[in-house]
């Protein structure tokens, strides 16, 4: 679920100034410290992956943040939590790789068979998956 699913222009976000810190401007930081939120205006397309929002500060100017930088807040102003929208795979093999161990082998002969070195291999290379 994006941002489009839960806010609308006009709601109020707070800014996690700790993850946008380093690509401000002084304004806009001592803006941010007098109020945190902001009221969303606007949203963009940011890396053609992702979306983010362009906020009305409490110095009135606004700024664009990627989606998240920003908490989202409910109606009586508590952040709303987030959610890891990871695509869960369901795939067999997938469950069945993320499953695997490996055992440190400590004979020449096993660590010369072509098969342990393949399950070394998929549990060395199964988190890129």
């Amino acid at each position: 679920m994006s941002i489009l699913d839960k806010a609308k222009i006009g709601n109020y976000v707070q800014v996690n100034l700790e993850l946008s810190r380093d690509r401000l401007t002084k304004e806009t930081i001592d803006a941010i410290n007098v109020s945190s939120l902001g009221k969303i205006s606007d949203f963009r397309i940011t890396d053609g992956k992702g979306i983010g929002v362009v906020l009305q500060l409490s110095n009135e100017k606004e700024q664009w943040f990627f989606e998240d930088e920003i908490d989202l807040l409910d109606e009586n102003g508590n952040v709303i939590k987030k959610y890891n929208d990871k695509k869960k795979n369901s795939n067999f093999i997938f469950k069945f790789l993320k499953g695997l161990n490996y055992e440190h082998k400590n004979k020449v002969s096993e660590l010369l068979n072509p098969i342990n070195f393949f399950i070394w291999l998929v549990v060395s290379f199964k988190d890129i998956f």
